[in-house]
């Protein structure tokens, strides 16, 4: 998990362009590494957390490391396995135990020697998830106020750790999530159902280890940086109650759709049956400390670094990108607009997260839907270029992180015989690039801020 990020397929990127497109492309692709690189754990972990002798801080908080008797490390999500690495490093000589959960492709690759490491699924949970959870409560049964825990955590936790309450099974469990991605709901709005449902998300994991010291270190996927959302909050309290997530099944029209046993849990929440979620005024996080270390903020203004350095007019649009991703992309393509009536070198960055609401058969993720749905907007245009990937390196259901396009990608479909309006109706993104070409491939790389979106325009 040490190396740096670099795109699999650049040249054949470049190889497609010629002139100034190949140059803004090239420019675009080479930001994006920049951004990733910046939000590696190992680089977030860096700026966030020093020892010296046995006195640990984490950014303002202070810990002696004397007090304890016992160091345990926890944690889950797609960048666990590099703050893992980070954490052995720093404090390798006063670690008693530890495990965190990953995804199954990242379980496989890992060094990791003093933290165990177990297999999950992302994005629909597994058995496999409910094993990893039993494990992790196994660990906070065993805790006392003479124990320093450190959680690590990061986007596609709320899948990692499956730990269904009563008496929703994993097999609803898994049903219920299938829906809620493909209903245009927002990850707030995913995951506060996602937290009802769990004897581990929100809040409910930090009760478990409330005997303990805990700092929860957290590499942040979600739009505002909420830390109750990040996957869905188990160490950090819930404000929502269950009549949210009620609210939200009925909103995008999936509570009719549910399985009968979600139904029944949020039924008993409602009226009271079953327990909410811990919530910010309960005792239980007194000796917890929620600490993010890297946002998709950190990515934005690493890639912003990197083209002001190339003469770029740079300016970070914003970072809270939201909203259906053929409608972003369309914003986006007019905001390119405008950039290519502008003299000189000119760079907008967005960062965030947005949302496919699934009505075709096809296959994609939303940057490349947002990506194929800008092209459709800016055919034509001449020295700009468009990129949207994953700070993950995965997008949707498939291996690529994203895609680019420019002026001549709509042109380029029509001579292969492809109609881009099409495809985007299908929700057929990624079918579409790879024949006209505009896929970008990162692989895996073991962090997760969210998205970011490049347009450049150059001279």
């Amino acid at each position: 998990m040490g190396s740096k990020p670099s795109i699999k397929n650049l040249e054949e990127l470049l190889g497609a362009r010629r002139g100034v497109l190949l140059r803004v492309r090239r420019h675009a692709l080479r930001a994006v590494e920049r951004a990733v690189e910046s939000v590696l754990p190992r680089n977030a972990l860096k700026r966030a957390l020093r020892r010296r002798g046995k006195i640990l801080r984490a950014d303002r908080v202070r810990i002696d490391l004397s007090i304890y008797e016992r160091l345990i490390v926890l944690g889950a999500g797609k960048a666990c396995i590099g703050m893992a690495e980070y954490v052995e490093k720093l404090l390798g000589d006063l670690i008693d135990d530890g495990l965190i959960v990953v995804p199954r492709e990242l379980h496989e690759k890992h060094k990791l020697k003093l933290i165990k490491s177990m297999p999950s699924t992302h994005p629909i949970p597994s058995e496999l998830g409910v094993k990893a959870s039993e494990k992790i409560f196994e660990y906070a049964e065993g805790v006392d106020e003479k124990t320093l825990v450190i959680f690590l955590l990061s986007g596609g936790a709320s899948a990692l750790l499956s730990a269904p309450a009563d008496p929703v099974s994993i097999t609803d469990l898994a049903e219920i999530t299938k829906l809620l991605l493909a209903s245009g709901a927002t990850i707030d709005e995913i995951n506060a159902v996602r937290k009802h449902l769990s004897r581990i998300k929100g809040g409910w994991l930090a009760k478990r280890l409330s005997k303990a010291r805990t700092l929860s270190l957290i590499i942040s996927d979600v739009v505002g940086d909420k830390l109750e959302t990040i996957g869905s909050g188990p160490t950090s309290p819930d404000p929502t109650p269950f009549r949210d997530a009620y609210e939200i099944m009925n909103r995008y029209g999936i509570w009719d759709k549910a399985p009968g046993s979600v139904r029944s849990r949020i039924e008993q929440g409602l009226s009271g049956v079953v327990e909410e979620t811990p919530k910010p005024d309960d005792p239980a996080f007194k000796r917890v400390t929620n600490l993010i270390v890297a946002s998709i903020a950190d990515a934005c203004k690493a890639a912003d670094r990197y083209l002001r350095a190339r003469g770029y007019r740079s300016r970070i649009l914003t970072r809270f990108m939201v909203g259906e991703a053929s409608e972003v992309g369309r914003f986006m393509a007019g905001l390119l607009k405008e950039l290519s009536e502008k003299r000189g070198r000119h760079a907008i960055l967005a960062g965030g997260e947005t949302t496919v609401t699934v009505r075709g058969q096809g296959l994609g993720g939303r940057n490349q839907e947002l990506a194929l749905s800008a092209s459709i907007n800016i055919r034509g245009l001449k020295s700009c270029c468009l990129l949207s990937v994953g700070t993950d390196g995965i997008d949707g259901p498939t291996d690529a992180a994203g895609a680019i396009v420019d002026g001549e990608t709509f042109d380029e479909a029509l001579r292969l015989g492809l109609n881009p309006i099409l495809y985007l109706g299908e929700n057929d993104s990624y079918s579409f690039f790879k024949t006209v070409g505009g896929l970008v491939f990162l692989g895996a790389t073991g962090t997760n801020v969210g998205d970011l979106v490049i347009l450049l325009k150059s001279d």
